[in-house]
């Protein structure tokens, strides 16, 4: 994958978490942990290269613990994000708990939540030293603070499917969240009293492009798909009504169905639109030259020390 925000201006690279491990198992087997601290590294070192402007905390993230993912968030050439996330001793927050970036002219305000409800419970390794504020409440915190200062709020979160949906009815004033952990593809994301959720599936099999189309200043969007479908839909109906074949009693039903479908494109006009594409991460794309040297590396230590050379 090339550096994204050098081939496109304006792209805004985004995660919202479980990015350096696979599903966590406790206990953690010893004889794993060196290969899991060093495929961490190569994460991001490639990420450095891919040009990410942020990450959320999810809570695979925390496998080898606070102090672990502490260190390896310096090697970062972005922020690790977490608005919930706080050291226990110290009461503050582990990592940056937001970010303004501008794009194009547009201050985006972004933020991160973790749920606490995906850890085992007080005895689970990942949650040692940490608190995780409720999500609800920080949130709302979070849009306050964000509020003067952006054009458009960001929610990384790993809170589930099913709470970003909760968190979209119950706090006014985000209009994007990127969601993670429940691992499913939103080709068509809904839009939920004028929040927009998103969400892919895991485990790095596929990207997801977000477009947006300003035609007015109110942070608010459609989904491009609903005009083109109308659109579609007002063709079929047209072609009813000029066809000789269409009985007239059944032309009253299509004249109706025409005005209401012509009202509603009508109230779609000047509004802002997005579009969303979920593409499939192949072995065919081009690889970043320097990424697949790292790999190479890797893949050429992890089986030497696999199968190592018996002396003669």
């Amino acid at each position: 994958m090339k550096d994204l925000r050098e081939s496109q201006k304006g792209v805004l690279v985004l995660d919202s978490g479980d990015l350096l491990f696979k599903r966590f198992s406790n206990p953690m087997p010893e004889n794993e942990l060196k290969g899991m601290n060093e495929k961490a590294h190569l994460i991001i070192e490639s990420f450095n290269l891919t040009g990410y402007d942020a990450i959320g905390i999810g809570d695979d993230d925390l496998t080898l613990g606070k102090e672990f993912l502490l260190e390896i968030s310096k090697k970062a050439n972005f922020p690790f994000l977490s608005s919930n996330l706080l050291n226990e001793a110290s009461g503050k927050v582990l990592f940056q708990s937001s970010l303004i970036k501008e794009i194009n002219g547009l201050r985006i305000g972004i933020f991160s939540l973790l749920s606490p409800d995906f850890f085992t419970g007080p005895s689970d390794p990942r949650k040692k030293g940490l608190t995780i504020r409720q999500p609800i409440e920080v949130a709302q915190a979070m849009v306050k603070e964000l509020k003067p200062k952006a054009d458009l709020i960001i929610l990384l979160s790993h809170l589930g499917y099913v709470k970003d949906i909760e968190m979209a009815q119950t706090v006014r004033g985000i209009n994007i969240i990127v969601g993670g952990h429940s691992g499913i593809n939103l080709v068509y994301p809904p839009v939920m009293k004028d929040t927009m959720i998103l969400q892919t599936a895991s485990r790095g099999m596929f990207g997801a492009r977000l477009d947006l189309f300003f035609y007015n200043n109110e942070p608010i969007f459609y989904n491009s798909a609903t005009k083109i479908s109308l659109e579609n839909n007002l063709k079929n109906i047209n072609q009813q009504l000029n066809s000789k074949e269409t009985p007239e009693v059944e032309k009253d039903q299509w004249r109706k169905a025409k005005e209401d479908t012509e009202r509603t494109l009508k109230q779609l006009r000047g509004k802002n639109e997005f579009t969303n594409n979920i593409i499939p991460l192949q072995d065919q794309m081009k690889e970043h030259p320097d990424i697949k040297k790292m790999l190479e590396a890797y893949r050429g230590k992890t089986q030497a020390t696999e199968n190592p050379v018996s002396p003669k």
